[in-house]
């Protein structure tokens, strides 16, 4: 029996370099992961070693035989190319924000602004990683931003190592999404 095309579901993951996309498919996918990392250059050396240049490819295998194709985008500008691409027919948007980074509330308005037409056709969250630390206004501020750019979406704190945080993500999306 041949699965239909309704079966199967594609969710980007997008968001700055360091934000867990590579590391939020990894631990959602059901089968190895498919990643274009390679060696960091320009600023990005000075937060990891290695950075996503096209895409990073999961599949996460439902209970009732459906199927989640998982897309992460890369976090740098100047491979945004590939954002409109993998974005082509998407289900809705997981955007990763690192609590870490100097401007969290900006990355977010920055990248919501490229993803704006699929957000608008379909369904976004934000999921807040490297949490540990955050400043205690972060997740009201990005709520905040979200209700003045009039985008229902919502806010979350995870683990982008925690398959049980990320498949809850994933809910939370589907959810928003019907």
């Amino acid at each position: 029996m041949s699965m239909s095309q309704t079966d199967i579901y594609k969710i980007i993951f997008a968001g700055p370099v360091g934000a867990g996309k590579t590391q939020a498919i990894r631990s959602l996918s059901d089968k190895e992961v498919v990643t274009t990392e390679e060696n960091a250059s320009d600023d990005v050396k000075l937060m990891k070693k290695t950075t996503t240049v096209a895409m990073d490819y999961g599949l996460m295998k439902l209970p009732t035989g459906e199927q989640v194709r998982l897309y992460g985008t890369p976090g740098q500008k100047r491979f945004d190319f590939m954002w409109e691409i993998l974005s082509e027919n998407a289900l809705g948007l997981i955007l990763l924000i690192n609590a870490e980074n100097p401007d969290p509330v900006q990355d977010m308005k920055d990248y919501m602004e490229s993803f704006l037409p699929l957000i608008h056709s379909s369904a976004m969250i934000v999921g807040i990683t490297h949490a540990e630390n955050m400043p205690w206004n972060l997740h009201q501020n990005l709520s905040d931003e979200l209700i003045k750019m009039n985008i229902p979406a919502n806010v979350m704190s995870v683990d982008a190592r925690d398959k049980e945080q990320m498949a809850q993500l994933i809910s939370v999306l589907i959810y928003a999404i019907l």
